[in-house]
């Protein structure tokens, strides 16, 4: 019986792809992931191109999806760090609780980590699936370069909340 883990797949809207190989690499791996990430579909994506959907109703959207899921796993590819977006999710993940995870997506740089994920994030792995259930399940709190050797975390801060 496959184990599973409902989560938040954070991610610029580019790497839809990924998102898609990191749920099939953990399901190959006996891992199911719930996830309640948007993706938008290309009529949803044109009404956001054309400001047809305010921040507010985005940001309510995401909150609830959020709220559901006990883990924020943020996909790190080349774009990443510049999505406006992908920090707020990781901020609000923040308040809300969530364990915060990073995933290098390969090619994926540590000039690619989002300013909000070296603020809040619990845990940075590389792409591999015992290392990513490993610190989904919260065995693994360490913080890695892409080519899997360690590096400090850029904050001090506690992640329980009282």
């Amino acid at each position: 019986m496959a184990r599973r883990k409902h989560v938040f797949i954070s991610h610029h809207h580019a790497d839809d792809a990924h998102v898609s190989r990191l749920t099939s690499m953990l399901a190959r791996a006996g891992y199911e992931i719930r996830n309640s990430s948007i993706r938008a579909k290309p009529a949803n994506q044109r009404r956001l191109e054309r400001g047809l959907v305010s921040d507010n109703t985005i940001k309510r959207l995401l909150r609830m999806k959020m709220s559901w899921a006990s883990t924020v796993i943020v996909i790190i590819g080349k774009e990443t760090h510049s999505r406006d977006w992908v920090n707020w999710e990781i901020r609000k993940a923040n308040e809300l609780g969530k364990r915060i995870l990073g995933v290098y997506a390969r090619g994926g740089t540590e000039a690619d980590i989002p300013a909000a994920l070296n603020d809040y994030g619990d845990a940075i792995v590389n792409w591999n699936a015992d290392s990513i259930i490993s610190a989904v399940e919260g065995q693994d709190n360490s913080f890695k370069k892409p080519d899997g050797a360690s590096r400090e975390p850029t904050f001090g801060a506690a992640t329980s909340r009282c």
